[in-house]
């Protein structure tokens, strides 16, 4: 059945046949009827904001040089604007403490909706104090059963629960193909700190901001050992999505958003 989505106004040139003439009659305007049945893609924007997408916190509104939760809010709503403006229709999913779920949608109501729910979820984060995990996982198996016909999924995340658990990721990824849908994986960190392990020269205490648990050391002393098992996952990971024919970007948060932009686009030309 056609939807009724929204009013716009009538460009010249265009096709006259969805033109509202009783709304012409009251306003004196032209305008054009939208229907949902116009949407030409369903995409769904998976935000990860578990505790550890917070750090580093003193960047949590730095707009020029953001952490990794704003770095992936801002880039969700350029893709949003992108997405609205090609007549596709969008969905957001917020796993976190500050869970969050809308139905697809391509109206400005419901984009100002979704903007609105990621800003309270960052206005929410208190500092210092713990977060617990997301459970990506298990509600990307929830999101593979409910999710709408063939999609197209968006996920944010730094992957540190997908590290701990591969095997469990990895078949969460069979579980979202088998549904037909396409992903797009952002495996959003600050590369310098995260993946490289550099840090200034000194003894560290490390906090983890999902528990709370503190550690000491020397990052020097661990620093070989920790790129090799990063590496091992990172090779598991992009064999596993080429395997499954998932787009994999890795989205370093001080090289802004060329990379995040650019994979849309491209898979968008795909698609169509």
């Amino acid at each position: 059945s056609v939807e009724f989505s929204e009013h716009r106004i009538y460009n010249p040139g265009e096709n006259i046949r969805h033109i509202d003439w009783k709304l012409y009659a009251r306003t004196d305007r032209l305008y054009v009827k939208r229907y949902e049945e116009e949407t030409n893609l369903r995409c769904r924007m998976v935000l990860d904001a578990s505790g550890s997408m917070f750090y580093p916190t003193e960047r949590l509104q730095n707009v020029e040089q953001p952490n990794k939760i704003l770095f992936s809010t801002i880039a969700i709503l350029a893709l949003m604007n992108l997405l609205r403006r090609q007549r596709d229709a969008v969905a957001l999913d917020i796993f976190g403490p500050q869970e969050h779920h809308t139905a697809v949608g391509s109206t400005y109501a419901h984009m100002r909706n979704c903007s609105t729910e990621l800003y309270k979820m960052l206005q929410a984060y208190e500092v210092g104090k713990p977060l617990a995990s997301g459970n990506l996982i298990e509600q990307l198996h929830v999101l593979a059963e409910k999710a709408e016909r063939r999609s197209l999924l968006m996920i944010f995340s730094d992957l540190y629960e997908a590290q701990e658990n591969p095997e469990a990721f990895f078949d969460v990824l069979k579980h979202l193909r088998h549904g037909k849908h396409e992903l797009v994986i952002f495996w959003t960190t600050d590369h310098q700190e995260e993946l490289n392990l550099d840090l200034p020269a000194g003894p560290y205490r490390f906090v983890d901001m999902e528990t709370g648990a503190q550690l000491k050391l020397n990052p020097e002393e661990i620093k070989e050992a920790y790129r090799q098992k990063t590496a091992a996952f990172r090779a598991d990971l992009e064999r596993k999505c080429l395997q499954y024919k998932v787009d994999l970007v890795s989205a370093d948060v001080r090289k802004g958003y060329r990379e995040i932009l650019q994979a849309y686009l491209i898979k968008r030309k795909k698609l169509f």
